[in-house]
């Protein structure tokens, strides 16, 4: 039966067809400032404001004006101002050129012309050939897509998983001294603390956020295919590599010198690698969290994390925070995993395959950013159930087993007679079954050890079998 539904795609307000422009916009609105089409279209005007200024202010232009300072002030505030009206005007330009960049190549020329209305003598309005020259599309483009990555890396991602460490770290430094039954294997083994766990975890995303930290933005203005051969005819006297340099460092970008068309973007492919890694390792910490919910050793507060766990089951509070996680983790691993396989390739001296690729740089960091979010709010209503955790503890005396076999082999080293295959023995009493404290307390009554090794291992129990965890947790100080 034919029905005659409304027609979302005519709506206004528009309906997002991503959940990160819809259901979870909230979290990740802040990297629409930098990896939006509007924010690549700010800094591609941006980088057309600042070549123009260069270029007049090292007079690089025979016969060419030099600017004032009130011309400059104008032209940058066109990019401080960049909003609404530049976006809808830019879409109408655009309509006609078919061509993103020389939509803003036209906005930049029309606001030379408005500069009269503000500035009482100025030379702008004779400048509409200084725009853009010298430049390919490219040039443009790798300098707007590193500036934009660069500040959504440094004032966004990195801010939200620095935050991710911290919040881990204090859980850390919180439990570092409640022993916790280990599971390698998923099986019962030495025990930890709970704390030394969450330290583990957090020692190894703060590797991968100095990584980042240390990211290069690479960025080139050399012209059609590297060479700057258009400079070189035009302007034969200006030392273009030195003009190049200085104009990209100037941005706050590292220069590179050798490109074809494009710049090569192997910088990019190595930060998403390692923004890559820190998701997977973000992805272990919330499947690993989510295993300690389901065996009781977090509990979660319920104001915390929402007042609806099943829709049918009431006692239950689904630990959706981590599930969420992993999943955007794992879309965002998937997107920046094809980003660094294609942005590294380019056919000869230029294909487009890295323009439509790089219009989802936003995606994958979204993603991310929605997981990290999820993460930390996650975290934040956890609450440790050391009574569990030492109730396990308690069920498992057998994995004294390994201490009792090592101080075995320590005391034959030292000459105590009677300690020959120890592991043999051990296995035979502990593999398989259980063993509780008074089993586990006679045997080692039965061995024979020296008197001082008896009686420390008499004293030990399952939970006061954790070595140094508690002070390994300081390593993140």
């Amino acid at each position: 039966m034919e029905q005659n539904f409304t027609d979302f795609a005519t709506l206004n307000p528009p309906i997002a067809l991503g959940p990160l422009d819809g259901r979870y916009r909230g979290a990740v609105a802040p990297l629409t400032n930098h990896l939006s089409e509007a924010a690549l279209n700010r800094a591609r005007f941006q980088v057309e404001v600042e070549w123009l200024i260069f270029l007049l202010d090292n007079q690089v232009l025979p016969g060419a004006p030099k600017l004032s300072e009130a011309e400059r002030e104008y032209l940058r505030q066109q990019v401080t101002d960049f909003g609404a009206q530049e976006i809808a005007e830019l879409a109408k330009i655009e309509a006609q050129t078919r061509h993103d960049v020389k939509a803003v190549e036209y906005l930049l020329k029309s606001r030379l012309d408005a500069a009269g209305e503000v500035l009482e003598e100025t030379v702008l309005p004779q400048l509409h050939e200084v725009v853009h020259i010298f430049c390919t599309s490219e040039d443009i483009n790798n300098l707007s897509y590193a500036l934009t990555i660069q500040a959504a890396v440094q004032q966004v991602w990195l801010p939200a998983a620095r935050q991710l460490v911290a919040d881990l770290t204090a859980l850390a430094h919180s439990c570092a001294d409640a022993p916790m039954l280990a599971r390698t294997h998923g099986q019962a083994a030495t025990p930890v603390t709970l704390g030394k766990e969450m330290a583990v975890l957090a020692f190894r995303l703060g590797r991968q956020i100095r990584r980042v930290e240390k990211t290069e933005y690479l960025g080139k203005i050399n012209g059609a295919t590297g060479t700057f051969a258009a400079h070189v005819v035009s302007v034969p006297e200006a030392n273009w590599p030195e003009l190049a340099e200085k104009f990209v460092t100037g941005l706050g970008l590292t220069w590179n010198p050798l490109t074809t068309q494009i710049e090569s973007h192997d910088w990019q492919a190595e930060l998403y690698a390692d923004m890559g890694r820190f998701n997977r390792i973000a992805h272990n910490l919330a499947t690993d969290v989510w295993t300690y919910i389901s065996l009781g050793y977090f509990r979660q507060n319920l104001a915390a994390q929402g007042s609806t766990g099943s829709s049918t089951m009431p006692h239950k509070v689904n630990p959706i925070r981590f599930e969420n996680a992993e999943a955007n983790l794992e879309i965002s691993c998937a997107l920046l995993d094809t980003l660094s396989a294609t942005l590294v390739t380019s056919r000869l001296q230029r294909d487009l395959t890295d323009s439509s690729t790089q219009r989802n740089i936003g995606v994958a960091f979204g993603h991310s950013i929605l997981a990290i979010d999820n993460i930390c709010r996650g975290l934040a209503g956890l609450e440790v159930d050391r009574d569990k955790m030492a109730d396990d503890l308690d069920h498992n005396w057998e994995v004294l087993g390994e201490a009792i076999q090592q101080a075995m082999r320590a005391a034959s080293i030292a000459g105590a007679e009677g300690m020959e295959n120890p592991y043999e023995r051990l296995k035979e009493l502990t593999r398989g079954r259980r063993v509780d404290a008074t089993a586990m307390r006679d045997f080692i009554a039965s061995l024979g050890l020296p008197t001082e090794v008896e009686e420390r291992l008499l004293a030990l129990t399952p939970a006061t079998y954790i070595g140094l965890a508690p002070q390994l947790v300081t390593h993140l100080d």
